[in-house]
């Protein structure tokens, strides 16, 4: 059975989230802390990554054709002090029970070596599940080449998959685990402070607004013009005489409240039909005229037996139905400053889907009549 569902406006299914519709100011103010929509440039994480085996499976690692795995598990075997021959390795040692893995870990500002850190393993090959895994010690790079820390430890694993063949059950995710404090650091990378030459805050979102807001308290609280606005990310700091006192300074200025002023947008997601909309977003005056129209095509297939004694073949024969439906079109219309309740509301009395809504959206957007910054993730 095929169904062709045509629509003018493309029809999806999904889930909707309407977030803030409770508030009548456009643009509202809110006050937040500078640590929560700025960062200290230099101040970041890193990324870590290494390759290595899971071991101690219950046959649930990789196949035997996966050769990586062999490879590993004889080049480690091999710095053991046990020699496998070449010519067995990939027809007689079995992996079943080992699986070849990538680690991940975020290597967090001020790390010193001995820190503990949490590290993620995926499954590289084909294998089944890492339930009841050991990793073994496994170094992890960071994007310079040089190792940072060390992995090793058993995995938790939120899933499981059982059974064989056709018959089979699994939960959740069994081919990634997680190792609490698995990783150590063996670097220091921490960034030393009394080497800053200049202080610089950086916002997450990008905003002129907001970036004077900040450079204002401040200049206020430090009662000096030490701040200044580069652009819409950027604030630099004069830092004092004595770098010594940066930890101090920088504990100040986090602590510091702004007013930050929502911006009005909409995020879509048209694979699974989400629409998030803040309170801010407003609706110039339009007409929505939303309606279906639906073909199906069925196709059974019947046996054709001749008479006995007549020469004939049997023959399987399709026959073909064809089915149209057409459902009326449904109107809304929407004042000039609709809300997104009002217009979530309209949308629903007429029965529109989520995903219905992630294109009736993008098509007021092309007519000019959503007040918001609409962007499709």
């Amino acid at each position: 059975m095929r169904h062709i569902n045509l629509r003018m406006a493309l029809a999806l299914s999904g889930l909707t989230a309407c977030a803030g519709i409770v508030g009548s100011a456009q643009n509202a103010e809110h006050k937040v802390l500078i640590r929560d929509v700025a960062s200290v440039e230099g101040i970041r994480n890193n990324s870590l990554i290494g390759y290595g085996l899971v071991v101690g499976l219950r046959g649930t690692g990789d196949k035997q054709q996966t050769y990586f795995t062999i490879q590993t598990l004889a080049s480690i075997l091999q710095r053991m002090g046990v020699e496998i021959p070449p010519s067995v390795v990939q027809s007689t040692v079995q992996v079943k029970n080992v699986a070849a893995v990538f680690v991940t870990a975020n290597l967090p500002p001020f790390a010193r070596p001995g820190m503990p850190l949490d590290v993620m393993v995926s499954s590289a090959g084909d294998a089944r599940s890492l339930e009841g895994g050991l990793l073994l010690l496994t170094p992890l790079y960071a994007a310079d080449g040089q190792v940072y820390a060390a992995a090793q430890g058993p995995l938790v694993v939120g899933g499981y998959a059982a059974g064989s063949s056709a018959n089979s059950k699994q939960v959740n995710h069994p081919t990634v685990g997680r190792i609490p404090n698995g990783g150590l650091i063996e670097r220091d990378s921490s960034l030393d402070l009394t080497k800053l030459r200049h202080l610089s805050l950086l916002l997450g979102e990008p905003s002129f607004t907001t970036v004077e807001e900040v450079a204002g308290v401040i200049n206020h609280e430090l009662a000096s013009p030490a701040a200044t606005v580069i652009d819409s990310r950027r604030v630099d700091i004069q830092t004092p005489g004595s770098n010594n006192d940066l930890p101090a300074l920088l504990a100040r200025i986090e602590n510091l409240e702004v007013h930050v002023r929502r911006k009005a947008k909409v995020v879509v997601n048209e694979r699974t039909g989400t629409v998030v909309m803040g309170q801010d977003v407003r609706l110039g005056a339009v007409s929505i005229l939303h309606g279906s129209f639906s073909i199906e095509v069925t196709t059974t297939y019947t046996a054709s037996q001749p008479n006995a004694l007549t020469g004939g073949q049997t023959e399987v024969l399709p026959e073909i139905r064809l089915k149209a439906a057409e459902s009326p079109a449904r109107n809304v219309a929407l004042s000039e400053g609709a809300s997104v309740e009002e217009l979530v509301t309209r949308l629903q009395a007429i029965g529109a889907t989520a995903r219905d809504v992630v294109s009736i959206l993008q098509a007021i957007k092309a007519a000019g009549a959503l007040e918001a910054e609409l962007e499709v993730i």
